[in-house]
């Protein structure tokens, strides 16, 4: 597996450019790490331990994957470290870029200057940590924006789980706890002058409690190693 570090950046100017010529005027993001033993789902891990966590976390990677190829949008994939040319991520159907920034605001906003500055009109962006997310609820995001500036996924912990925008609001990336119950009213606050639609509440996978009732996944858990 080709990893793009100082090891390995022969094709490094390919996938990691400041240049890029946009097909479509929509975008969407997708913020990601490469799938590593003891490095993705720290929280799942505390219950159902490093190995059923890593394979928990492979199989969001596949759906979030299945279910946004479809969209007729550019799409990205940003890495927290390196960028990683074989993976579950197509290189056909995938721009591929690193995260920037001190913290998940900073890098959102990073994100969402660069594509704008690449001509984006619409752009869109989500995790890897919704099981219950589909094509549809995307289409809609990209939909609202057609009337409205921004749009946001209401996530039942009290973050988002995915934001849209047709103009870059730095307000909406500061002052934040990110992964605090907060984060969602905090935002909503920062869009009350402004045009915006809020998609159906989903759940995102960060804890067992989470995925217990989902089968496809419950299937991937091995012992339960409780940590509390």
């Amino acid at each position: 597996m080709a990893l793009l570090t100082n090891k390995n950046n022969e094709d490094e100017e390919a996938f990691v450019s400041d240049f890029h010529f946009p097909t479509s005027k929509k975008a969407l993001v997708i913020f990601t790490r490469f799938p590593e033993l003891g490095k993705c789902k720290t929280r799942l891990a505390a219950t159902i331990g490093d190995e059923s966590a890593l394979q928990v976390f492979k199989a969001l990677i596949t759906h979030t994957d299945s279910m946004v190829k479809r969209l007729s949008v550019d799409k990205f994939v940003y890495y927290t470290e390196a960028i990683h040319k074989n993976d579950t991520w197509d290189n056909e159907l995938y721009q591929k870029r690193l995260q920037a920034g001190e913290d998940l605001g900073a890098r959102m906003q990073n994100a969402f200057g660069d594509l704008f500055g690449f001509g984006y009109e619409k752009v869109v962006i989500i995790g890897t940590d919704l099981y219950d997310l589909n094509t549809t609820d995307l289409e809609k995001a990209f939909t609202a924006l057609e009337s409205s500036n921004f749009v946001v996924g209401p996530a039942e912990d009290g973050g988002y789980y995915l934001l849209g925008m047709r103009k870059l609001k730095p307000e909406l990336f500061r002052n934040k706890e990110w992964g605090a119950s907060s984060v969602l009213a905090q935002t909503l606050a920062n869009l009350e002058d402004e045009s915006f639609v809020t998609l159906d509440v989903r759940n995102d996978i960060d804890y067992y409690e989470d995925m217990k009732d989902i089968p496809s996944l419950n299937k991937l858990v091995g012992n339960i190693q409780s940590k509390e």
